[in-house]
């Protein structure tokens, strides 16, 4: 069974900067896109970023693209997303999803297999 753990969010001024982490375990983790997903109060859960299996393709919402990048160190079973510019509105809590079916960049919810527990970002204004 996989097993994700998130690490690194916290609370941050407005234009600051937080480096999430999930740690993978359980299976072979350079077989698996893995994902960042965000959700914030009376909010559905949404796309942010996903890497490829490879790591040689990145693919991000319109609303962090450019702030917000997603990488991975298959040596390491880990993934990563460094967050720049942070905005107010990217306050949500932050869940990490692995996917281990055929999708190269899955960006939908049921696309993936296994989740974290979340971590927390608070940006403040």
């Amino acid at each position: 069974q996989v097993q994700l753990v998130e690490s690194g969010g916290g609370l941050v001024q407005a234009g600051g900067s937080l480096r999430l982490s999930c740690a993978f375990s359980g299976r072979t983790f350079s077989l698996y896109a893995m994902g960042w997903f965000r959700q914030a109060p009376g909010k559905e859960r949404e796309f942010v970023a996903t890497i490829s299996w490879g790591a040689g393709s990145t693919y991000y919402a319109d609303s962090v693209k450019g702030r917000f990048t997603i990488s991975r160190d298959n040596a390491k079973n880990t993934v990563y997303l460094q967050m720049n510019s942070l905005k107010p509105e990217d306050t949500a809590v932050y869940f990490c999803a692995a996917a281990r079916g055929s999708i190269y960049l899955p960006t939908g919810r049921d696309d993936y297999d296994y989740w974290g527990q979340g971590t927390q970002v608070t940006v403040s204004s």
